[in-house]
């Protein structure tokens, strides 16, 4: 399963939050984070948050039909400095996704990841 890509950066209020790539955001202080994701996807499919590597069952989000976009919420806490998050269709769904960048026009559909440090 691969990580959904974020290529461009929004507004960045919080230096403990970084991006490492495309794919993968540094959470460089031990706490807790509230985690939005806005991801078109024409088709039905599930994405999960990925902490160190590993998936966190509790924060799979999908829809079973439609075209609207695959969104979900979701609260994260580490244990660990310099924790690693990123976005991607859990590896039980063999289906792979497609990742809209164009939904319902000519323009560039944005794809959203917020992390916003809670404690």
């Amino acid at each position: 399963s691969a990580d959904v890509e974020f290529p461009q950066n929004g507004a960045i209020a919080n230096t403990n939050i970084g991006r490492l790539n495309n794919t993968t955001f540094l959470l460089s202080s031990i706490g807790t984070y509230l985690i939005t994701v806005n991801v078109p996807v024409p088709e039905a499919g599930q994405l999960v948050l990925t902490l160190n590597g590993a998936e966190l069952p509790y924060t799979v989000f999908g829809r079973a039909t439609g075209t609207s976009d695959i969104a979900g919420t979701a609260i994260v806490t580490t244990d660990t400095a310099n924790s690693t998050l990123t976005v991607r269709n859990p590896a039980a769904n063999t289906t792979a996704l497609t990742i809209t960048p164009t939904a319902g026009g000519t323009l560039p559909s944005s794809t959203h990841l917020t992390i916003v440090q809670l404690a």
